[in-house]
């Protein structure tokens, strides 16, 4: 059964001369070896690579694909280990060493220089760089393809077209600089994230080029039954299956994080419906006491405190599980050319300004009493002081108007200094608590705005509207004439 099935891959994949078999290991010699020419191309590949990443370019991290040389010390090795050319072996082991090494140290150098002289922030990492961090066992069976067609391209000369694809497709030179930015940045679990991914490619590779090299024909000089499979090509497969345990893993990991966000995403979408908000952005991170959820959202009113209590009341009930939340607000006016916009004229207030916080004194006037005059046969007038009124310091809420002397508009904020729970316009009507703070140097006034909000604002913002003068308790006098008898 074993020979039938060799015997009809051998019908499509015909078996190499000795003498093609010998031009093919003389060039993957050549190509394996770390002569300078290797070195130079690393280094400028590495290079490339880099600055694609931290630059989130895919068309520059395209283009260290097609300079770096790794796949050939690779591919030297699934041979050497089919063939049993120890030398072979070790010269390409050697070759991916030190590419391996030169890869790393010069990505976590150029990485370390632009940290120093910050042409490039990195505050956040690219997502090219998170993307070659996270393998999966589609990358293992891209791995196996790209070997396979690498490999069957070097021992078919009319294929040869086909190896920038394969080696655009493999990627070997990004997951290694994605390495060096990872420990250049201290983001360990990216380093370690793309290191697997490569050593998935590397073995991956090794193995189909083996593979491939036995089907077409290549054996060990003592092999007797050049039917068996070989000792190396078994072991090999064996590692690829060990692969499969840590990219499952990854792969788990990213199943349930998608699976969150897609469930985060439907309860925002679902409890922002009725706010006059769009939504921007969304981040989730999940903590020991529960979800993180940071909103980035695009509106033209002001969005309330109590909005976002309740939308975070929203989305506990929708999740099932304790979220904080945090919304930042990015205030957008719409406008249309098509519909030009409508003047509207409103009345405001002019306020005067009087310099330096007073307390505000309430006066409390006394009525004034009424007079009836006594029967009697002569005008006689008839006088009875009133009550002078006492000024007292019972503090009672004021009228004041919002005056925004420079830009940004004032806010009406949670507490002094705290988060802000609405946006004031100039010449609006605030009333004024006799509540007061000083917080780094400057004053706050408890103040309540006319949607009913009350909240903190700084006290260089208001001003008191002009008093309208008002009648003087006065001493008056009622005279009431009798007839004569």
């Amino acid at each position: 059964m074993r020979r039938d099935l060799f015997g009809w891959i051998t019908q499509w994949i015909k078996p190499l001369t000795v003498k093609e078999k010998a031009v093919i290991v003389a060039d993957i010699y050549v190509a394996s070896s770390p002569r300078f020419d290797f070195i130079l191309l690393v280094l400028l590949s590495s290079s490339i690579a880099t600055l694609g990443l931290i630059t989130n370019s895919p068309a520059v991290i395209i283009g260290a694909m097609l300079v770096a040389p790794l796949m050939s010390p690779i591919i030297g090795i699934g041979l050497a280990t089919i063939t049993g050319d120890t030398r072979l072996l070790r010269t390409a082991a050697v070759a991916l060493g030190e590419g391996l090494v030169m890869a790393v140290a010069f990505s976590a150098l150029l990485t370390r220089l632009n940290q120093i002289l910050p042409f490039l922030s990195l505050a956040e990492l690219p997502n090219e760089v998170i993307h070659r961090a996270h393998p999966s066992p589609i990358d293992l069976v891209i791995a196996l393809a790209g070997g396979i067609a690498a490999s069957y391209a070097l021992t078919n000369p009319n294929l040869s077209a086909a190896l920038p694809g394969v080696a655009i497709a493999t990627a070997l030179m990004p997951p290694l600089c994605t390495v060096g930015v990872g420990i250049s940045l201290g983001r360990w679990d990216i380093a370690g994230g793309a290191f697997l991914l490569f050593i998935t490619n590397a073995v991956a590779i090794s193995f189909s080029g083996a593979l491939v090299f036995f089907l077409r024909g290549f054996r060990p000089a003592v092999e007797t039954n050049h039917h068996r499979l070989p000792r190396s090509l078994i072991i090999s497969a064996i590692l690829i299956a060990v692969l499969l345990v840590p990219l499952s893993y990854f792969s788990y990991q990213l199943f349930q994080q998608a699976s969150l966000n897609q469930r985060v995403n439907n309860a925002v979408q679902k409890a922002i419906v009725n706010l006059p908000l769009d939504l921007v952005e969304i981040q989730i991170n999940r903590g020991v006491a529960g979800l993180a959820v940071d909103l980035t959202v695009r509106t033209n009113v002001a969005i309330r405190y109590e909005q976002v209590v309740a939308l975070q009341e929203e989305l506990v009930r929708e999740l099932n599980e304790p979220v904080s939340l945090r919304l930042n607000q990015i205030f957008a006016e719409r406008l249309d050319p098509l519909i030009p916009p409508t003047p509207t004229l409103t009345a405001t207030l002019t306020p005067t300004p009087t310099p330096g916080p007073s307390p505000t004194r309430t006066f409390t006037p006394t009525p004034t009493a009424t007079f009836t005059a006594s029967p009697t046969q002569t005008l006689v007038p008839s006088y009875t002081p009133t009550p002078t009124a006492t000024p007292t310091n019972t503090p009672s809420p004021a009228v004041k108007i919002v005056r925004i002397a420079t830009l940004p508009a004032p806010n009406i904020h949670q507490s002094p200094g705290g988060p802000v729970i609405g946006v004031l316009k100039q010449g609006q009507a605030l009333t004024v608590y006799y509540r007061t703070q000083v917080v780094n140097g400057v004053v706050w006034v408890e103040v309540m705005d006319e949607e009913g909000r009350v909240g903190w604002i700084l006290q260089v913002f208001l001003v008191t509207p002009t008093a309208t003068p008002s009648a003087t308790p006065t001493r008056t006098s009622t005279m009431t004439s009798l007839p004569k008898p």
